[in-house]
């Protein structure tokens, strides 16, 4: 029997991170940046208001400190602006936010420290040099980079790509995931199931995880055990994704019947691992790219585990994140739970935090039965047993993997 972490290992060996793509800033929230983006304009571009009020010269508000300081008020800048403005000495323009500065005004009189005349204003309190002003500049320089490779895009970045001025950005891709279900006792949610038939679960969940992980996801959906027909999916699948899974083909007489479908497209090695539920899937590399290609059980919940431990870290893997794997914190148990000897376990739980002291608590949700999917509905934690533990006691420690966050 092969350990989680050796089976783990070979399939973050085969990780390929798609070839950049140039796309929309709109559409690249999430993905890893795949250049270093450099300034051609500084930003600010030019030396503007930060608040509505007055641009002035600093020195001519210096004696506000001790009694009121009165400018006429020369003219109106609003942002946007691209008139060419000069103030004199002794003079103060009244500036919108974001408005232009006009030349010798080194600072601006927020309104609030005025009576707010638009004619002569009466200034009650002095403003330093580049006081409430943004600075040529001041964010970001010209040369500077504004956002690094292998940064993630997130909304920030979105954000100062638009302000230096760059519409497109070079990214890495979601890696593209077909999911494939197998299976002559299933019928699609669509069809009301016969005697002996059931739902197809898996295509749908594995496909939902697979989002979640950061996929490109294309559920191929239901696929006959005949083996003609699952080689010729399987086939016409490898040339446009980046990872294959197939769930349903680890059992029985299925299992022979998928890996002779398959034999001619690549070797798959399926095995049995040291981890429960899940613990028969097969993994391997087919086609002429040699696309990494999971088998999975059929049953929903060993499917979405095995999926959880082997699959997500791979799709974190090809998009370029350092760290693939989900956060793991120390838990202190609820109730007691018992695990299988010689196998690692993966049990559902709801993960807590004690408010009075900020303590992981975790409950552990039904038992380790791998039929029950409602039980992984409501989990928001995986709880991890090492693989010679059989029985954990209540208020013991144990190790426990976050889920995506519920609610």
């Amino acid at each position: 029997m092969r350990s989680v972490d050796e089976q783990l290992a070979r399939a973050l060996a085969a990780a390929v991170r798609p070839a950049p793509v140039r796309v929309a800033i709109s559409e690249a929230q999430g993905l890893l940046c795949a250049e270093e983006v450099v300034a051609e304009r500084a930003l600010p571009g030019f030396d503007q208001a930060a608040v509505d009020g007055y641009a002035v010269r600093s020195v001519d508000t210096q004696g506000a400190g001790s009694e009121p300081v009165v400018l006429p008020v020369v003219g109106e800048i609003p942002a946007g602006s691209r008139q060419p403005s000069r103030l004199q000495p002794g003079q103060a323009v009244r500036v919108a936010t974001g408005a232009p500065l006009p030349t010798l005004a080194d600072a601006v009189v927020p309104v609030g420290f005025t009576d707010g005349h638009h004619s002569r204003v009466t200034v009650n309190q002095p403003v330093p040099s580049a006081g409430y002003v943004r600075r040529t500049g001041e964010d970001v320089q010209t040369g500077d980079v504004a956002v690094r490779r292998g940064s993630v895009i997130g909304s920030a970045q979105v954000g100062l790509l638009a302000a230096v001025g760059r519409s497109k950005v070079l990214v890495y891709p979601r890696p593209r995931v077909s999911i494939i279900s197998v299976g002559d006792e299933l019928v699609d949610i669509d069809r009301t199931p016969g005697q002996g038939q059931v739902y197809d679960v898996n295509s749908y969940s594995l496909a939902a995880a697979a989002r979640d992980a950061g996929a490109e996801v294309n559920r191929v959906g239901i696929v006959p055990s005949d083996a003609k027909r699952l080689r010729e999916v399987v086939e016409s699948r490898l040339l446009l994704a980046e990872i294959v899974v197939i769930a349903g083909g680890v059992g029985g007489e299925l299992s022979h019947e998928v890996r002779a479908a398959i034999l001619e497209l690549g070797e798959i090695d399926l095995t049995r691992v040291a981890m429960h539920p899940g613990s028969v899937q097969g993994f391997g590399r087919l086609g002429p790219d040699a696309v990494p290609t999971f088998l999975l059980p059929g049953n929903p919940i060993g499917a979405l585990v095995v999926f959880e431990v082997m699959v997500r870290p791979l799709i974190r893997a090809a998009q370029g994140k350092r760290n693939p794997h989900r956060r793991v914190v120390s838990a202190r148990l609820l109730s007691p739970i018992t695990s299988t000897k010689g196998r690692r376990g993966y049990l559902r739980g709801q993960l807590l935090r004690d408010e009075s002291n900020g303590e992981y608590l975790v409950q552990p949700l039904g038992n380790s039965g791998s039929h029950l999917l409602a039980s992984l509905a409501e989990a928001n934690c995986l709880v991890l047993v090492g693989d010679d533990t059989t029985d954990v006691a209540v208020g013991e420690q144990v190790q426990v993997t976050f889920l995506a966050q519920r609610g």
